[in-house]
Parts: C-alpha cells; sequence; structure tokens
C-alpha cells in the first residue's frame, strides 16, 4: 500500500498526538482518518455546491421573497 512520511514541528506533533490519543487512535490511523474524512468533506461541498447553483433559479421562483435583493430590484 502506498504510504506518506509527513514531516511536522515538534509543536505541531505533539498537538497530533495529543489529538489522536483524544480519540483513542494511533497518530498514523488519526491522521490517515482526518485526511480521508476532508477529502470526502471536499467532495461533498462541491456536489452541494452545484447542485446549489443548478437549481438557484427554480428556489429563487419558488421563495422570491428570499432571492438577494439584487434580483428582485431587476424583476
Amino acid at each position: 500500500m502506498p504510504a506518506l512520511n509527513i514531516e511536522y514541528t515538534e509543536t505541531e506533533l505533539a498537538a497530533i498526538r495529543e489529538a489522536a490519543a483524544a480519540d483513542g487512535k494511533s497518530v498514523k490511523a488519526y491522521v490517515h482518518d482526518l485526511s480521508v474524512r476532508e477529502q470526502q468533506r471536499r467532495t461533498f461541498v462541491n456536489h452541494a455546491v452545484a447542485f446549489w447553483n443548478a437549481h438557484l433559479e427554480e428556489f429563487d421562483a419558488a421563495f422570491p421573497e428570499d432571492a438577494p435583493a439584487a434580483k428582485r430590484s431587476a424583476a
């Protein structure tokens, strides 16, 4: 399995060790899970933004009182 070697300052590593211990995980498992979770979060946000942009006009039409003021004055 591919691996990654990451350098941290002593202060950064101490904080990571503390956070890993608080989660009951090894540093390796903690950093792995954190990086995977961040990638999943970014994917979710990208899809949520795409969904919002695809349905923005539909939402504005259904709830005109919630549309931004610039849109209301242009209508």
